[in-house]
């Protein structure tokens, strides 16, 4: 066999069928879609239709229910940071999210980073961190670091307080 002698097994690459180019193709007229109705035309709606039947999707039960409101928290044990330390992965003594995402450690997680206790740290570490349980809090200050949480102020109470300070100093400048 030759370089130039190389081509694809019959019947590997065929051209899609160009569907209302006339009735001479094969295909014109209707288009492979049948004659009339809804079906026939684009933009057909009517897929979970079971002919006045209860559809299956309402027929079963609804379970749970998800909070929209939740935060996203990217949950962290101090066993996967320990091993990110003893391998390379995590240098430094601040570690926050930034430091954990470049790590691998942290995906996803919007609103921050939430230390678990699972697993043993022995690094000296000091930790900036968006939420942290009472047990990773203790093996973290039992291993010479240190947690600090920021506190974090709604949204609502900022414009609360923006609000005050505006009205403030518009009182202050009617008077002076």
């Amino acid at each position: 066999m030759k370089l130039n002698e190389l081509n694809d097994n019959q019947g590997a690459r065929h051209r899609r069928m160009r569907i209302g180019r006339g009735i001479g193709s094969g295909k014109g007229k209707t288009g492979g879609r049948g004659v009339k109705g809804q079906k026939s035309r684009e933009g057909v709606s009517i897929k979970g239709f079971e002919g006045g039947q209860m559809p299956l999707h309402m027929r079963l039960p609804k379970r749970g229910f998800n909070n929209i409101f939740a935060n996203d928290y990217a949950e962290v044990n101090l066993g996967e940071i320990q091993k990110a330390v003893d391998s390379g992965k995590l240098t430094g003594t601040d570690i926050d999210h930034a430091a954990l995402k470049a790590a691998g450690l942290a995906r996803g997680g919007k609103d921050g980073v939430r230390l678990l206790g699972k697993g043993e740290l022995t690094a000296k570490l000091n930790f900036t961190v968006a939420g942290v349980s009472a047990s990773a809090r203790e093996a973290v200050e039992k291993a010479g670091g240190s947690v600090t949480v920021p506190e974090i102020v709604p949204a609502a109470e900022k414009h609360k307080a923006k609000h005050r300070t505006a009205q403030a100093a518009a009182k202050a400048a009617k008077q002076g």
